[in-house]
């Protein structure tokens, strides 16, 4: 093929904005196209109209859907073409002098073809390094769509936290009010009157600190959110040797192994130690409660998962530094949300400080995003995909166990 040939073909697979290969291409109305996560990260870091990053034509639909045709071109593009940056070049092997081409699947390494053939990984499963490669960037590929549906979604949460501080403004009316109220009667009332608008004040400073609060965790956590989805898309970007060496970098997103090797069946008395006389039922012979943790401990990176609390009306869900007995309970090393059932009313609050969180009872599941590097722990109600509560967690210097107490229905 001519060379100027060639080079026009790989400029039409190019992404204008990142100047790589296409990943997840996708072509908006004016016929332009881009990498769908640099789209989104451009149309984010402009705070402007969402418009083609090459022509400036106004967006009005951002709902796009991948070109496959692109995306299969740009991949074979991507593993027919040269490495071009010296740091990615050929790498070879120290014991047969071979140029490394292949990827073992067992112990993620790279292989030449004599290293291939050796008994210790001759029952290994290995692949050309492109195609390794290709495999690796499509599974973070997968990941990062949920990633950025969370970004949006905490936006929103963002978006609705700012519009409660602004529309605060019924304290005022509450204020005027009262006032006319306690002015229609008696003098001798002008001291309740004074006590109740202090009151009102009080509770209004209260609830409007915690709803600022909310909405600076939210904008932060919205931040790191982005910033992961930024990671896993350099990552993506990165030459086929550099990528695969750093498989293992990439967050944790899923269940928590090992909770059942590690649980126990709670009596009464010990339900008594973690709800108080609120939470121990007077037939422990008809309920059972449990209370689990996971065996391995989380030391570093970023991690999320999900339990399903159901129509479970007493529970706890958080991390413990170390692992819980049925003969102590210290909250003092564990960051946890609680949810009570008292007179058919619930309540979710926090530990580390204690704290009532006014948010409906989560229905169903209840997400869980521990950032151990950045010292954040945040809770989720998956089905209203609503932040519920994060914890600040100062000086990590020991693993955090996933920890979980399941009680009566």
């Amino acid at each position: 093929m001519d060379s100027h040939v060639l080079q026009d073909f790989q400029s039409e697979l190019t992404c204008s904005i990142c100047m790589n290969y296409f990943l997840e291409p996708v072509t908006i109305d004016c016929g332009h196209s881009s990498c769908r996560p640099c789209l989104f990260l451009c149309w984010e870091e402009a705070q402007t109209p969402m418009c083609c990053p090459e022509c400036k034509e106004i967006v009005e639909n951002s709902d796009f859907r991948t070109s496959i045709m692109l995306k299969k071109l740009a991949s074979l593009a991507r593993q027919a073409t040269p490495p071009s940056d010296p740091r990615s070049g050929e790498q070879l092997c120290r014991t047969h002098g071979e140029k490394k081409w292949l990827f073992c699947e067992v112990d993620k390494s790279l292989l030449c073809s004599l290293c291939s053939d050796s008994p210790e990984h001759a029952v290994h499963s290995y692949s050309p390094v492109a195609w390794a490669a290709e495999e690796y960037r499509e599974k973070l590929l997968k990941k990062m769509d949920p990633l950025w549906q969370m970004t949006q979604d905490m936006q929103d949460n963002l978006n609705e936290e700012i519009n409660k501080c602004q529309s605060f403004d019924y304290v005022v009316l509450r204020k005027n009010m009262i006032q006319v109220q306690y002015h229609m009667m008696h003098k001798f009332h002008v001291e309740e009157e004074r006590f109740q608008l202090e009151t009102l004040e009080r509770e209004a400073q209260e609830i409007f600190q915690q709803l600022r609060d909310s909405e600076i965790r939210m904008a932060q956590h919205r931040e790191r959110l982005k910033e992961m989805y930024r990671e896993l898309t350099d990552m993506c970007h990165k030459p086929d040797m550099e990528l695969l060496q750093v498989t293992r970098e990439e967050p944790t997103v899923g269940t928590i192994q090992g909770w059942a090797n590690c649980y126990m069946s709670l009596s009464h008395e010990d339900r008594n130690k973690i709800f108080g006389d609120d939470g121990g039922t007077k037939d422990p012979q008809t309920v059972e409660s449990y209370v689990m943790w996971s065996a391995d401990g989380f030391t570093s990176g970023r991690h999320y998962w999900e339990v399903d609390v159901g129509n479970t009306s007493n529970w706890i869900l958080g991390v413990c530094k170390d692992f819980m007995t049925s003969d102590t309970f210290d909250s003092e090393k564990a960051f946890l949300l609680f949810s009570l059932k008292k007179n058919n009313h619930y309540r979710i609050f926090t530990n580390s400080p204690p704290l009532i969180q006014y948010v409906q009872k989560p229905e169903g599941r209840v997400g869980v995003f521990l950032d151990y590097d950045n010292e954040m722990l945040s809770f989720y109600d998956v089905y209203r995909c609503s932040l519920i509560y994060s914890f600040s967690l100062p000086f990590l210097t020991s693993p955090l166990n996933p920890f979980l107490f399941l009680g009566s229905p």
